[in-house]
């Protein structure tokens, strides 16, 4: 079934009507025709069935047949992420959607290359990228994307996260999981939220790193190979949306 997005203000009155630029892609490009249904998502937590009224490619109309309130994800993820070159980034968020992340954070590393305030609509296309990504993995929920910030200007937020991490080459990072582990023997339970910061190519500056594990940020290990930065940040979400998952079914099963 087709999905499309519309903004949570735009959902309070019916029928709902696509944009401009979601009706003509729904009529032009997926064919939408009356009477057909599809889903719409406002990003706000709420799921739509609805049923295909006027199907104009300026306005298309929908009837709303069902409407589903999902509950977010048990943990809050933030992704404070080194801003990359190119489409690397939009890759970042588009996986970063589609790998539940509660929040992206743009970091302006010292080593970072790109010159976001060269090009300030690049901040709509990553949060375009992000309404695509949600419509194609039917999630409910689109992650709130920040203006760039430095790692500093972040860190003096003074924000508090049950578990905070930082992908690092340094000696004494740990895998993922023994942070897991360590977290869940400590606290008796799952953490509620987690950051992980993931720097640029060639890492954070030592003044940055020292920076961040100053507030708490645990180093992690991502294996004996040097990853790029957008490979960084995938495996990065996958492990902590594994090791969640894994463990909350652990946690929820009956013991013998």
């Amino acid at each position: 079934m087709h999905r499309f997005y519309l903004a949570p203000a735009e959902c309070d009155d019916e029928p709902l009507a696509l944009s401009e630029r979601e009706s003509h892609h729904a009529v032009d490009v997926l064919r939408i025709r009356p009477r057909e249904r599809v889903v719409v998502l406002n990003g706000a937590g709420d799921e739509f069935l609805c049923e295909a009224w006027e199907t104009d490619r300026r306005k298309v109309t929908l009837k709303v047949l069902q409407k589903a309130s999902i509950p977010p994800l048990p943990c809050q993820v933030t992704l404070a992420q080194a801003v990359t070159r190119g489409k690397a980034m939009e890759m970042i968020v588009q996986k970063a959607t589609e790998l539940g992340a509660h929040r992206i954070v743009p970091i302006l590393s010292e080593r970072t290359v790109a010159k976001i305030e060269a090009a300030p609509n690049k901040i709509e296309k990553w949060a375009a990228t992000a309404v695509e990504a949600i419509k194609q993995c039917g999630s409910a929920w689109l992650p709130h994307i920040e203006t760039p910030l430095t790692p500093q200007e972040f860190l003096l937020r003074a924000e508090s996260f049950d578990l905070s991490l930082i992908a690092s080459l340094q000696s004494d990072a740990r895998h993922p999981r023994e942070r897991f582990d360590s977290f869940r023997s400590d606290r008796k339970r799952l953490p509620g939220s987690i950051c992980v910061w993931v720097g640029p190519e060639g890492d954070f500056t030592p003044a940055e790193i020292n920076s961040v594990r100053g507030t708490g940020a645990l180093p992690i290990t991502l294996g004996p190979l040097v990853l790029r930065s957008e490979t960084a940040a995938i495996y990065c979400l996958s492990v902590i949306n594994y090791e969640i998952q894994s463990q909350r079914g652990e946690a929820c099963r009956p013991r013998q």
